[in-house]
């Protein structure tokens, strides 16, 4: 697994080729003229939130990911109101709305009406990655604020019970495929998930049945999960899904899909299914997982970018304009 400083600078470097040629309608640099200071301002911004509150890394990785899999990656997740995507029970557990308010604020002082609230959010989720020893890369910008939000767009996000075929289906409608689904899986290697979205497989696996558990789960493990989430305790608490490492960018996360010890049925699933199963090998050796997320952030990252009339930049992050 590539770490350090000079991977860190390599990476940069091969993904900014990538970038420039896969990019669509982002470009690297777009706003190196209209505000320069664009990148530092977000990362010193996502810096601070993160040394008093470790928790807004995930958050705004997996943000990132909610709002590009709903309209595009438009940040029409950060907008309020009744109905509106941040409302629908897959995001109702989000975190990091506080962090794109602030850099925001300080990107209108800095240079108003520039920066959109869609790019923002790009550099937030790197910025993130970096922040818990992840690789970092070069993000494309260049994305326009979308004007619709819906919680009933929500239903196409991948859920914790999609089988691998789901997934797969999901991801393809969007031109991920099934390496972007692993890679992007890998992003569970921070983060939490509450008990109510896992412990149906500690104590009566519907399909077992007799009060079993899922017999993909090593037996091992069953106590410390039965510990973390009592059958009768408080089903929004949160656990860790990296059991291993959770506040570390690393592939532990595949390693413990490889010993049964994945915390959601949908990434335990990765390594029973043998169209993923020996991706997620691959990486839980530690082999090419930095360079594979990488690129699957940025192909994330680029679907349904809107520019021009399509789009908007937001003054407040949280409204339409």
């Amino acid at each position: 697994m590539a770490s350090g400083h000079s991977s860190h600078i390599w990476i940069s470097f091969t993904f900014l080729l990538l970038a420039l040629v896969h990019g669509q309608c982002t470009i690297v640099g777009f706003y190196s003229a209209s505000c320069p200071l664009v990148e530092s301002i977000v990362r010193s911004t996502v810096q601070s939130h993160f040394r008093s509150d470790p928790t807004v890394a995930p958050g705004l990785l997996r943000m990132l990911f909610h709002d590009c899999f709903v309209q595009g990656c438009d940040a029409s997740i950060l907008i309020s109101g009744s109905n509106t995507e941040r409302t629908a029970v897959p995001n109702l557990s989000l975190r990091g709305y506080e962090v794109i308010d602030d850099a925001k604020t300080q990107l209108e002082a800095a240079c108003p009406g520039i920066v959109s609230c869609a790019d923002i959010l790009a550099l937030a989720a790197r910025d993130s990655v970096v922040l818990t020893n992840g690789p970092s890369w070069v993000v494309p910008l260049g994305r326009r604020d979308g004007g619709v939000s819906l919680a009933s767009d929500t239903a196409n996000l991948p859920a914790f019970t999609d089988s691998v075929d789901m997934q797969k289906q999901k991801f393809s409608a969007l031109g991920l495929n099934t390496l972007d689904l692993v890679a992007l899986a890998g992003g569970h290697t921070i983060g939490t998930s509450a008990c109510q979205s896992f412990k149906y497989r500690t104590y009566n696996f519907t399909k077992v049945g007799n009060g079993a558990m899922d017999p993909a789960i090593d037996p091992s493990f069953l106590p410390q999960l039965r510990a973390l989430c009592p059958q009768n305790g408080d089903d929004s608490k949160r656990v860790a899904l990296d059991t291993g490492s959770p506040n570390r960018f690393d592939t532990s996360y595949f390693t413990n899909l490889r010993n049964g010890r994945g915390i959601l049925e949908s990434d335990q699933m990765l390594w029973a299914d043998t169209s993923t199963k020996t991706i997620v090998q691959h990486f839980s050796m530690g082999l090419s997982f930095n360079l594979a997320f990488v690129k699957s952030m940025i192909k994330m990252s680029n679907i349904g970018v809107k520019r021009g009339n399509a789009g908007e930049i937001r003054k407040i992050c949280s409204k339409i304009n």
